[in-house]
């Protein structure tokens, strides 16, 4: 028989999850405490936006001060500090980093069928796996007074997030490891804000991209397209850092798979954009190239995302290096999602990392307004259900399943704890808005930018 010295039996792994409890009690992840802070957020905030597009700085801190949700967006940083400070369980799988109700969606696979399923990974990395769920309880709390629920019922919204979360890792404990990496959430079409997220994926089609960024170069019929002026939001990027940004395709086609670079060789560039995109990514450079393969009627449009360090980095010295943070992302969205972008990959422009992606190829997200009444509740459970499968597949559900145990202690203190950093945040959302920050107002279009 062949032995393996660091291979653990089932039963140690749940054991080793239940002695996690003498670290910190599942109850005791009910607290948050303020003075335990030892920067101020808008220190933390400030310091995020180093290195960012100076001109776009301002326009971030608009969004956040739209609401408390909107702040909570662009607050990661924020919400890292605060969470390295409280006792964790150091029970490690691939973190999300940013777990909120907007950032799960709607997206074509590479059979493309549409699936739902996290698809924000911005800030990834290996951490305490309760990270990502007190991120995603304060979220739900939030995005629950934000679509007119009192606080009872978006406290009940995130016990049923958690205790689906529970409950899926449980079932993921005594299932075979094949199956918990294939395992797919069936019921997914029946939740409605899931339901309105995949039918607005269904309508965002490449063509439907190329209408909505793009235009004829000229009134003479037939003339090839590129992309819209709508400034700040999206710029046409043209000379020398165009150049740049299409020279940036070469370190990113050599990391691909041979069929995916195959795939790639039929498409040509035709126009380069710079594009604003979400709250937390304001200031980043976020650059947009359109293709053509087979003709006009036959557009690719990839993202190039310029990709700094986790805001959990410096919380984290023991996780994996991160020597390219575009492969960071990359690579932890792989680790966390069923099914995932076939063009995803990574590369460098001058001495800055970016993720490739493509751009809006059949992508939806939530509304908050989705969770108005029945839907908040139903739309939670979902949240924990994914979370529970991108965890168990990056990190180890037999250990995570010892540590939580049945019973709903775990639960409700998650949901106490939404509603203490749910006003939390409120504070520094107020605080922000009494800051000087805000300034003059950015100009910018109406339109709802895109991911």
């Amino acid at each position: 028989m062949v032995r393996d010295m660091h291979w653990a039996t089932p039963e140690e792994r749940t054991n080793l999850g239940q002695a996690r409890r003498k670290q910190v009690g599942r109850q005791e992840h009910n607290a948050f405490n303020p003075k335990a802070r030892t920067t101020s957020p808008l220190k933390l905030l400030d310091r995020s936006m180093h290195g960012r597009v100076p001109a776009l700085v301002k326009l971030k801190y608009e969004l956040m001060a739209e609401s408390p949700f909107g702040y909570f967006r662009g607050a990661a940083p924020v919400m890292a500090a605060d969470l390295a400070v409280l006792p964790n369980t150091g029970i490690v799988s691939q973190l999300c980093g940013d777990a909120h109700v907007r950032n799960l969606g709607a997206y074509a696979a590479p059979d493309g069928r549409l699936v739902f399923d996290i698809n924000d990974f911005d800030e990834t990395i290996r951490g305490p796996f309760e990270w990502d769920l007190k991120r995603m309880a304060a979220s739900v709390t939030l995005a629950g007074r934000g679509s007119g629920h009192k606080d009872s019922s978006a406290r009940r919204a995130v016990e049923q997030c958690i205790e689906r979360y529970c409950a899926q890792m449980r079932a993921f404990a005594k299932m075979p490891h094949l199956e918990v990496g294939r395992y797919q959430v069936h019921r997914l079409g029946q939740v409605a804000p899931v339901h309105a997220a995949l039918l607005k994926a269904e309508r965002a089609t490449p063509q439907h991209t190329l209408a909505q960024l793009t235009e004829p170069a000229s009134a003479k019929p037939g003339a090839p397209r590129r992309f819209k002026e709508a400034k700040p939001m999206l710029t046409r990027v043209t000379g020398s850092q165009a150049l740049a940004v299409l020279a940036s395709l070469g370190p990113y086609r050599e990391m691909l798979e041979p069929q995916r670079q195959h795939l790639l060789s039929f498409y040509r560039p035709v126009d380069v954009a710079f594009k604003v995109v979400g709250t937390g990514s304001v200031g980043l450079r976020d650059y947009c190239i359109y293709f053509e393969g087979n003709g006009p009627d036959d557009p690719l449009f990839l993202q190039i995302k310029e990709e700094p360090a986790s805001a959990y980095a410096p919380y984290l010295p023991d996780a994996y290096p991160a020597h390219h943070n575009g492969q960071r992302v990359a690579e932890g969205q792989r680790a966390m999602q069923l099914q995932s972008d076939p063009f995803l990959g990574w590369t460098h422009i001058g001495g800055r990392q970016y993720l490739v992606r493509q751009l809006n190829d059949h992508k939806g997200s939530i509304d908050l307004n989705d969770l108005a009444g029945a839907g908040l509740q139903a739309y939670a459970e979902v949240c924990g259900e994914l979370l529970a499968r991108g965890h168990a597949r990056s990190g180890d559900p037999l250990v995570i399943a010892g540590y939580l145990g049945s019973g709903d202690g775990f639960a409700e203190a998650l949901g106490k704890f939404g509603l203490l950093y749910a006003d939390q945040t409120e504070k520094d959302w107020r605080d922000l808005r009494r800051s000087r920050k805000l300034g003059t107002k950015v100009q910018r279009p109406t339109h709802k930018s895109q991911h």
